[in-house]
């Protein structure tokens, strides 16, 4: 089954408690942090995060959050400033449907419209993370670590 209406949707007073209790599956919780932490980090950095609901018709589904301009290492003057995908949760029983692929299309087409030419994504490596999933949409590893995850990037079509 495919995604019949997928959209993004901002987080409002109205859908932010059911933001916070979607739930990945079980194996992969240790892989990325609940939706609830990432609201809070998306407070704490407004000007670098992206949060947006992804619903299909009136079911909330999943969870995206890009990042803008983001500089991994500041020391480091060669280190140029980043923008990707820095959360994704795709409810446990809604995976498998194309919403995933959808949210992180949706967030590359963000960064094209902010002028950007690539997406860069880290995973936490191991048998149930996402490496597979990023990689059959084009992401390709860099060779580099942000803290203990891998660093992926896909060059975006003009």
């Amino acid at each position: 089954m495919t995604p019949s209406s997928p959209r993004l949707e901002k987080v409002t007073p109205d859908n932010v408690e059911a933001a916070c209790r979607l739930q990945v599956r079980p194996d992969q919780e240790g892989l990325v942090a609940p939706v609830a932490r990432s609201l809070a980090e998306a407070y704490a950095q407004p000007e670098i995060a992206w949060p947006r609901l992804v619903f299909d018709g009136e079911q909330l589904v999943g969870f995206v959050m890009g990042f803008f301009l983001v500089r991994f290492d500041p020391e480091n003057p060669q280190d140029r400033p980043r923008s990707g995908i820095w959360r994704l949760n795709i409810a446990a029983d809604r995976q498998g449907r194309g919403y995933g692929r959808f949210a992180v299309e949706s967030v590359c087409q963000e960064i094209r419209r902010r002028g950007q030419s690539r997406a860069t994504v880290t995973w936490v490596p191991g048998e149930h993370g996402p490496e597979r999933f990023y990689r059959r949409l084009g992401f390709v590893r860099t060779g580099e670590l942000s803290g203990d995850q891998v660093v992926g990037e896909l060059t975006l079509p003009d």
